[in-house]
């Protein structure tokens, strides 16, 4: 059985913010007079996805094989049903703009600032197969609640699940490795 991953919280923490509209990594249009660079720069563009996609261009240079992160859950974690992580993170009035949705959320913490449905003894989640949209870790949920596109979706939910993992177990934990090791495809079984 997985484990229910609440991205929620890891967002609360602050560890991703959003880029303001119109702001980046400084490609802009230029001012210059280049007619039919556009046109050039889309046959480049169409030649590179092609050589990517023979497999005959890596996509980085150096000679190196690139890597991405493709997220997954790791059963035995549970890092991410720790819903209240103290008064450092935000709070869910924050994340969400239906009441109905903090009311939920609200309602799935327990005394121990554990989600209620997390089996600490098993680390699983008893509701796993019903549980809430925004304990999904789906590109839907990240467009929803976070403005994330699919084409982010896997190097931002790791990065999330990173952290929170982080947060809750510790920089140097069991878990952190398994994740690790998981989603950049070095797992060992």
């Amino acid at each position: 059985m997985a484990l229910c991953w609440c991205s929620t919280m890891t967002v609360m923490s602050g560890a991703y913010k959003q880029p303001e509209k119109g702001k980046g990594m400084g490609m802009g249009k230029g001012k210059g007079k280049g007619k039919g660079k556009g046109k050039e720069k889309e046959k480049e563009k169409a030649q590179t996805k092609q050589r990517r996609s023979s497999g005959s261009d890596d996509g980085i240079g150096f000679g190196g094989k690139r890597n991405d992160p493709i997220w997954q859950c790791i059963q035995g974690c549970g890092a991410c049903c720790k819903l209240d992580k103290g008064p450092a993170f935000a709070a869910p009035e924050e994340i969400f703009d239906d009441l109905s949705d903090v009311q939920l959320y609200r309602s799935m913490v327990g005394p121990d600032g554990w989600c209620i449905h997390y089996e600490k003894s098993t680390r699983t989640c008893s509701i796993y197969s019903d549980r809430p949209y925004f304990c999904r870790v789906e590109p839907n949920v990240f467009r929803k609640l976070y403005g994330i596109g699919k084409k982010r979706f896997n190097k931002e939910a790791c990065s999330f699940c990173e952290d929170t993992i982080k947060a809750i177990y510790g920089s140097h934990s069991q878990e952190l490795d398994n994740f690790v090791r998981a989603v950049r495809g070095t797992e060992s079984s």
